[in-house]
């Protein structure tokens, strides 16, 4: 892996206002849609060269306003490539509450209701538990799609 394969925000706006100061943009006001999300799916592109699979973890909590550029960007990543050629994972953690006994998981189905309204499907939902116990079929249920 080399420093192709990591990036964060800073480095990505970073490198945008460098374009913007030698004139790339040709005066253009700068935006985070159209500018940060190509230079976030360029470098997406960039560190998949010569690898058959790409996989773009994106940190944070689904919602937070940091996080929209990089999620809007595998969005348009996903048409431009053709959303056959895509797959979206979401990690979440399933909190259990001893103090009720069971397990929450509303946080999950918000995190998941915020993916779709900004156009992402999750295809697999990896659960993270934290308790010894086993998610129930009621649990299972209350996530389902």
């Amino acid at each position: 892996m080399s420093r192709r394969n990591n990036f964060t925000t800073g480095r990505i706006y970073s490198d945008v206002l460098r374009k913007e100061r030698r004139g790339d943009y040709l005066g253009a006001t700068v935006q985070v849609i159209p500018h940060i999300t190509n230079a976030i799916k360029e470098r997406v592109l960039e560190g998949g060269e010569g690898h058959d699979v790409v996989l773009v973890e994106i940190g944070g909590t689904v919602g937070d306003i940091e996080s929209l550029p990089f999620l809007e960007a595998i969005r348009q990543l996903a048409v431009d490539i053709g959303r056959e050629h895509a797959l979206f994972m979401h990690l979440t953690l399933v909190p259990y509450l001893a103090a009720a006994g069971e397990v929450k998981t509303k946080p999950t189905q918000h995190s998941v209701k915020e993916l779709l309204s900004i156009g992402i499907q999750p295809d697999i939902l990896i659960l993270s538990f934290r308790s010894r116990g086993s998610c129930q079929r009621a649990c299972k249920n209350c996530i389902v799609l």
